[in-house]
């Protein structure tokens, strides 16, 4: 893209003046109309260093009214902290909420293009990341967002001159680093690269805007251009549906619901020996995964009073309170559901050699969302796929991912529930939304049935945990995570 870039010849100066003024006043009236629309903006700006990103992201916000928009900058190295999460992490979470723009000074891609030219970065790495970036422009767009990505290009001569002149005054030469002047110097083995991400990252949904960067205000035009252009298309289809992709991953075999035999049970004795053995044994593995650096995350789904909270005590009781979060998952704050259902969930993902356990999970987009009428049909049937793609994110990260559907029949809900409405100390238990919801007990398992068959996959399978007895579910619970936990250390 950048080898075969072709410049467009810039307008007069004086008509460069008046389609500036032009263009900005769309850009403001713009601005107002998707915060009606409530639709989320995500500007992305790379380019060489020098080239002039800063000064025309600033002049391009003057246009916005500063209450719906966020500049963020994202330095090339992440922290320590950031390297302890997966790659998408610290710009996933930056996303805008809806109604909102967010201008990105640098976004995921000079990450992976330093990563390939300091050669810290595989080949493998470059293109498990480039398919993470694609997949998440994707699901980003798809739920409703606008990406829009511009790569300010000059010549190595017109940055050469740039550097020199801010380098002569002591003060703008603290704006030039060792960095840019290696990029300056191997300028043809920088643009091979970035023109192979370029390529790579360059897609229908998110395309490339290769902007002529050698005059400021030329290329504050071109980016108003393409950023209204890009607007108003976006306000016109913002309420089309989207296609359902076909799932490719590798599913595991799952039986129905009603298929599953809930008679086990588990002696009083046996229960006592096994959970006292059990959590001795995960407390023991709890410090061999910090030490390998591996993250833990498992997630827990099941009917309202199938005993999730005592399955996961279990857990938790085994393990050093320094090393792991339960994180209990209510309905969405108004924060985060102004942005894509997942934001919430990365903004929760444990660091490597920690542990995150939910109590409940992404999976409500496939359940409570779906038959509660919070999001569309074309949402939650979209969801199946994008969740897959979250946890096979989090599976190629070196996660262990756990997920458990905690089960019970109706008539043992009908009989807890009852236990506690009429028990005072338990009474805190019940609500009338989950008298609610028993009546939609058949809706509820139809879309189980389907969320499990469709997302039990082999690198992040459902294990079905037999809670008519509790203590049966405990312990079986505690074997998979020892089990799943023994495996990802060996």
């Amino acid at each position: 893209m950048l080898t075969d870039f072709v410049k467009s010849i810039p307008p007069e100066k004086e008509t460069m003046k008046a389609e500036l003024a032009v263009e900005r006043e769309k850009l403001a009236n713009a601005s107002m109309k998707i915060k009606v629309a409530k639709l989320p903006v995500m500007v992305i700006f790379e380019g060489w260093g020098s080239a002039g990103k800063g000064s025309v992201i600033a002049s391009v916000i003057k246009n916005i009214d500063p209450r719906f928009f966020e500049v963020a900058t994202t330095n090339a190295e992440p922290t320590e902290e950031e390297k302890r999460k997966p790659f998408l992490y610290r710009y996933f979470i930056e996303i805008p909420e809806a109604g909102k723009f967010k201008f990105f000074d640098t976004c995921w891609m000079q990450e992976v293009t330093d990563g390939v030219i300091d050669g810290t970065l595989s080949d493998k790495d470059y293109e498990r990341r480039i398919n993470s970036i694609n997949t998440t422009e994707r699901q980003l767009t798809d739920n409703g967002y606008l990406v829009m990505k511009f790569f300010f290009n000059i010549s190595k001569k017109e940055q050469a001159r740039r550097l020199g002149a801010l380098l002569a005054s002591k003060n703008t030469s603290w704006r030039v680093d060792e960095d840019d002047l290696w990029e300056n110097k191997h300028y043809k083995e920088c643009q091979k690269v970035y023109d192979k991400y370029l390529n790579d990252t360059n897609r229908s949904i998110s395309p490339w805007y290769i902007i002529d960067a050698k005059d400021k205000k030329w290329a504050e035009l071109q980016v108003l251009r393409f950023l209204n252009q890009g607007i108003d298309t976006a306000l016109k289809n913002h309420s089309l549906a989207v296609p359902i992709l076909q799932n490719t991953f590798p599913l595991k075999q799952m039986p129905l619901l009603k298929d599953v035999a809930l008679d086990k049970t588990i002696s009083d004795d046996e229960y006592k020996l096994q959970l006292k053995l059990l959590q001795a044994k995960l407390h023991e593995l709890h410090y061999k995964l910090y030490r390998k650096k591996i993250p833990v995350i498992i997630a827990y789904e099941g009917w309202d009073a199938a005993g999730k909270g005592g399955n996961i005590k279990r857990i938790a009781g085994a393990l050093d309170p320094r090393g792991y979060v339960v994180h209990p998952i209510a309905s969405p704050e108004p924060h985060e559901k102004a942005r894509h259902y997942l934001w919430r969930f990365w903004n929760r993902l444990p660091k490597t050699g920690h542990i995150a356990i939910y109590d409940r999970t992404w999976y409500g987009r496939v359940m409570v969302e779906r038959l509660e009428g919070f999001c569309s049909e074309n949402d939650w049937q979209r969801a199946y796929n994008e969740i897959n793609e979250f946890e096979k994110e989090l599976a190629d990260w070196g996660a262990v991912v756990i997920k458990f559907w905690v089960h019970i029949d109706n008539q043992t809900q009908l009989e807890r529930f009852t236990d506690r409405q009429n028990t005072p100390e338990k009474q805190w238990k019940i609500t009338d939304e989950d008298w609610r919801n028993r009546e939609k007990w058949d809706l509820y398992e139809g879309a189980i049935n389907e969320m499990i068959q469709k997302t039990s996959t082999t690198y992040a399978p459902w294990h079905i945990l037999e809670s008519v007895d509790k203590k049966y579910a405990r312990i079986k619970a505690l074997k998979i995570v020892i089990d799943a936990i023994e495996k990802a250390c060996k």
